[in-house]
């Protein structure tokens, strides 16, 4: 396997992710290196905030079998999350593990999607979350199992396998709460609704990603969009459900922009790390 490039030492402040601009401000460091960087990070990121949104439903599900089926998806985002970062870690090459770039980073420093960190609602809208970013995934990780870099290229292809399932059991839900009772339909809608004005950011295209696009390590997300979109469609249609209307796209979430959602979502999930830094298990 070939030697991955990394990111130039600094000090350890700016290590630890200290400072807001985190590592992309530094003229000195490899582009290539900072680019593929940043994408681990929004990789690592999506999955691990969205796998500690799916562990909130423990012990709040509707049912026990449901309860168990959101908490077996979150651990395989949490896991995917772990390889990611890991290979966000290696890149860099300060000696940050996956642990460290989950649970000492600041919100500003964290590059998921905005989807993600919404809260969970109710079932409903924790299926149309699921099932939107799912779908989404899965089109991104198949495409990825060609990359140029070998390991995102292995990560991706044990991570669709994962995914794939995703996609599906979220789908299945949606298509049984818009089919089912009134209640069910009406909560469905509003589900989705509360997510359609995300959905943009997931296909989104700036120019880390079009520089790794250009060599092969990264997929073109705009390219997903049509075969998503088809998807989606077909799903709504045996849900008996509306076909969506698009709201002006809330971006930001690449660039450390996120709503205070976040924030509250990290507070939870950081603390025990935070607390006692030298803990060790």
């Amino acid at each position: 396997m070939p030697s991955l490039p990394t990111i130039q030492p600094e000090d350890e402040a700016r290590a630890d992710g200290a400072s807001h601009e985190g590592v992309f401000d530094a003229p000195h460091v490899e582009t290539h290196a900072k680019d593929l960087f940043d994408y681990a990070l929004r990789l690592g990121d999506d999955s691990l905030i969205l796998g500690q949104r799916l562990g909130e439903w423990c012990g709040r599900a509707p049912a026990l079998e449901t309860e168990l089926s959101l908490a077996n998806l979150g651990l395989d985002l949490i896991g995917q999350a772990t390889l990611f970062l890991a290979l966000a870690g290696e890149v860099e090459g300060r000696g940050r593990d996956a642990d460290r770039l989950a649970f000492h980073r600041d919100v500003l420093q964290f590059r998921n999607c905005l989807l993600v960190e919404q809260p969970n609602g109710d079932f409903a809208r924790t299926i149309a979350r699921q099932f939107l970013f799912s779908t989404a995934q899965l089109a991104l990780f198949e495409g990825l199992t060609r990359s140029t870099d070998p390991r995102l290229a292995e990560i991706a292809a044990k991570a669709a396998k994962e995914v794939a399932y995703h996609a599906d059991i979220a789908a299945d839900w949606v298509v049984r709460l818009g089919d089912g009772t009134e209640e069910s339909r009406r909560r469905m809608l509003a589900g989705l609704d509360w997510c359609w004005r995300f959905v943009d950011e997931l296909f989104q295209v700036d120019a880390v990603e079009t520089r790794l696009v250009s060599t092969g390590v990264a997929v073109d997300r705009a390219s997903l969009r049509p075969s998503f979109d088809a998807r989606v469609a077909a799903v709504l249609e045996e849900a008996a459900l509306p076909a969506p209307v698009y709201p002006r796209a809330v971006v930001g979430g690449r660039v450390g922009h996120h709503s205070e959602h976040l924030g509250h979502l990290l507070a939870v999930m950081q603390f025990l790390p935070r607390t006692y830094p030298d803990a060790v298990w």
